[in-house]
């Protein structure tokens, strides 16, 4: 029998087992606590409705993090499996996450993509994304912030 075409739609806190099997199946994106059940289904609670999965025969093949601010959209760990790659499943994923936001009123999105990743930046630059050789991305670990987090407890 031939494999239907994938259905594209939310995702749910169920599907987190097989989400995140595809997350660690997949090359060049980053996880970290940050990707625990709880803080998912945070964010699922946070953004209603944007986060996506694609289904083919049935089984997880696809999924996306997608969230707002108020002012941009976000969009996190795109993956599709290897064996259903060149379908044009990420497409459907990315076209439907910014179909959303714009219907929330988001008129940008962002991504975060390792610098070394020549095919995921590939992929995107295919769908009309652009670097932003202007911009860089910072990062604090939270859990690593001491109450004398400014020296001589001056404030900046």
């Amino acid at each position: 029998m031939p494999s239907k075409k994938p259905e594209v739609g939310e995702m749910k806190s169920g599907d987190y087992d097989s989400v995140f099997s595809l997350w660690k199946r997949s090359e060049n994106l980053g996880l970290s606590g940050a990707d625990s059940p709880e803080n998912i289904q945070r964010h699922m609670r946070r953004n209603p409705g944007l986060s996506l999965v694609a289904r083919e025969n049935g089984s997880v093949v696809g999924a996306i993090l997608c969230g707002h601010d108020g002012r941009r959209g976000y969009l996190h760990h795109l993956a599709v499996d290897r064996k259903s790659r060149k379908k044009g499943i990420g497409q459907a994923l990315v076209e439907e996450c910014l179909a959303r936001l714009e219907k929330l009123g988001i008129q940008r999105c962002h991504i975060f993509i390792f610098a070394r990743n020549e095919k995921g930046k590939k992929f995107w630059r295919a769908l009309g994304w652009r670097e932003r050789p202007e911009l860089r991305m910072m990062s604090i670990d939270l859990g690593s912030l001491s109450p004398s987090r400014f020296p001589s407890g001056r404030s900046v």
